[in-house]
């Protein structure tokens, strides 16, 4: 209970505890821990769609992260394969939206360097937020060419001189 209150556990998480639980030396029988587990998915304590859900919500709002990086975290807490792609399954398709949102957040402080060193950095950093290679390629080309619309190239100025 003191490892649910400071935060929420999947199913897999809250077994390890038990298993490693000891009371005076004396570790947990496998029924007991299923049967602790039994009764606080009964009562609402450890539901792992639940958990899913905040968790796609909180790395899409707060983080930015594409499907890949959301199904990577979501099985490092052990949440089981069917859980996690019917919490996917929810999420609007608008992978390529929300990478080019990103991308454009960042394209301005990449416009010092040249324009393949940007795209480079640029779609390096949208491939770690779990965006496909498609999308990460086409949404940091046009955040790159947004950004330099209008501008130099270059970080050399011509001037007229007398």
């Amino acid at each position: 209970m003191r490892k649910l209150r400071s935060r929420s556990l999947s199913v897999s998480e809250a077994r390890l505890i038990l298993r490693g639980f000891d009371h005076d030396g004396v570790r947990l029988d496998a029924n007991v821990v299923d049967d602790v587990l039994e009764a606080f998915s009964r009562r609402g304590y450890l539901d792992d769609a639940q958990l899913a859900g905040q968790l796609v919500a909180a790395g899409i709002e707060r983080k930015g992260q594409g499907r890949v990086a959301l199904s990577r975290a979501l099985a490092q807490r052990g949440i089981p394969r069917e859980v996690i792609d019917a919490a996917l399954d929810e999420l609007p398709d608008d992978d390529a939206e929300r990478a080019l949102e990103y991308a454009r957040s960042k394209a301005r402080s990449l416009t010092r360097l040249d324009s393949d060193t940007a795209l480079r950095r640029l779609v390096g950093q949208l491939a770690r937020r779990g965006y496909n290679g498609g999308i990460a390629m086409s949404a940091a080309k046009t955040a790159l060419a947004e950004a330099t619309f209008g501008r130099p190239t270059s970080g050399v100025r011509f001037v007229d001189s007398d």
